[in-house]
């Protein structure tokens, strides 16, 4: 019985070396893919929403994510801008106030649009994705903070989207290294934790169905 518990112990000690082997190699992968920009041309390019300030202005990230969606819209990468994030229909929303900066730098209105009613990065890509749909677009340049591109571009994908990215910075090293380390273990875990809740919703279908038949 000993011999079996040593065992054992042994198994869950080794599985949690590679489990954590396994989180801090994606964590390199987010840091890696954050450092680098593959902005291409596409059919849309897409901001992440952000904070916004209590006087209804851009806060900082939000500010530097529209900023730089409308330089690659000025250079040509494509030709509509779409702002997420926030309650739909509510003027102070991310979407909106990132949508009325985009313009108000030059954006044609009509070239901007609204992907609101969404409150989390899985959310804008199910919302964004039915909007692209609906206006027949399939590629789109993802905007965000370097850490967030690597999570936001998986989700985006699985949304069905063509996803590239391009971070409002790629100088990384300038974030000191324990809270760089601290995203980007954040933004992996994240991602751990979707997979996860994707395979429980599957097995709650699952069981949902055999009882249905077993009825």
């Amino acid at each position: 019985m000993r011999s079996l518990l040593h065992v054992a112990l042994r198994a869950a000690l080794l599985l949690g070396v590679l489990a954590l082997l396994a989180l801090v190699m994606l964590a390199w992968q987010i840091d890696s893919l954050g450092r680098q920009d593959h902005a291409e041309r596409a059919d849309a390019i897409v901001v992440l929403g952000a904070r916004v300030n209590p006087d209804g202005s851009p806060g900082s990230d939000l500010t530097s994510r529209t900023l730089h969606a409308v330089d690659l819209w000025q250079l040509g990468i494509a030709p509509y801008v779409i702002c997420t994030g926030g309650y739909a229909g509510e003027p102070l929303s991310a979407a909106s106030v990132c949508r009325r900066y985009a313009v108000s730098l030059g954006v044609p209105a009509e070239r901007v649009l609204l992907a609101d009613g969404s409150a989390n990065t899985r959310e804008d890509a199910a919302v964004t994705a039915a909007i692209m749909a609906r206006e027949d677009l399939n590629s789109a340049v993802l905007v965000s903070h370097p850490l967030h591109l690597y999570r936001a571009r998986w989700l985006f994908r699985r949304a069905g989207i063509e996803a590239a990215t391009s971070p409002t910075t790629t100088e990384t090293h300038r974030i000191v290294f324990p809270l760089r380390a601290w995203y980007a273990l954040r933004e992996a875990g994240g991602i751990v934790l979707t997979v996860i809740d994707g395979w429980a919703d599957a097995a709650d279908r699952m069981g949902r169905q055999i009882a249905d038949r077993a009825g």
